[in-house]
């Protein structure tokens, strides 16, 4: 245990999502020995972020401005929306340049232990989307766990009633990995999505 400042930058730091207590103290003591000039850069890099960056008016993607750019460009196919838990996830998709739709962040998955139900997620905004009769087909992203799975569900039952074709990301075996290293849940998911060469 520090002293005063020292020991609060590290537990605050400490807090962050994958910082363990180590990786803390080792973040401080880097902040402590860099010059002032980098320290005012990230200083000002977080109140930045804080200020100016927000939530996409229409997909809930994360923007400086009403609208994302991703919404905003139209050379995009405006009649296929993948639905992704956070914004992070629309990230990890367009680093592949296979999809070229639309997204729609739903803020989470339904996760009742947490006290996260249908409500508190962004689903309403998306059946709004789907009043102008422009979409043909819903991507469903979620991650494949519990709680993802269950918010796919969720959505799938209530598209269904919408008449909008509605599909899931195939889940399955990674490239580069050994079947003998699977487990049973991977495995099966892979047979369930598998298709003709």
């Amino acid at each position: 245990m520090y002293d005063g400042a020292i020991q609060d930058l590290i537990d605050e730091l400490g807090q962050l999502p994958g910082v363990g207590p180590k990786s803390a103290q080792r973040i401080a003591f880097h902040i402590l020995e860099t010059d002032n000039e980098n320290v005012t850069r990230l200083v000002n890099a977080l109140g930045a972020v804080k200020t100016r960056v927000r939530h996409c008016e229409t997909c809930g993607n994360l923007s400086e401005n009403q609208e994302c750019k991703i919404c905003l460009d139209t050379r995009r196919d405006q009649s296929l929306i993948c639905v992704v838990e956070q914004a992070q996830d629309v990230q990890a998709i367009e680093r592949t340049h296979a999809y070229r739709g639309l997204y729609h962040v739903l803020g989470g998955a339904i996760d009742p232990i947490r006290g996260i139900g249908p409500e508190q997620l962004r689903i309403r905004s998306l059946l709004q989307r789907l009043q102008n009769h422009e979409v043909k087909e819903i991507v469903i992203a979620t991650d494949p766990n519990i709680e993802g799975e269950a918010t796919a569900t969720y959505l799938a039952r209530m598209l269904e009633t919408m008449q909008v074709p509605t599909s899931r990301l195939a889940l399955g075996l990674p490239v580069g990995g050994d079947l003998e290293y699977a487990d049973e849940i991977t495995l099966s998911r892979a047979f369930e999505g598998r298709r003709i060469i």
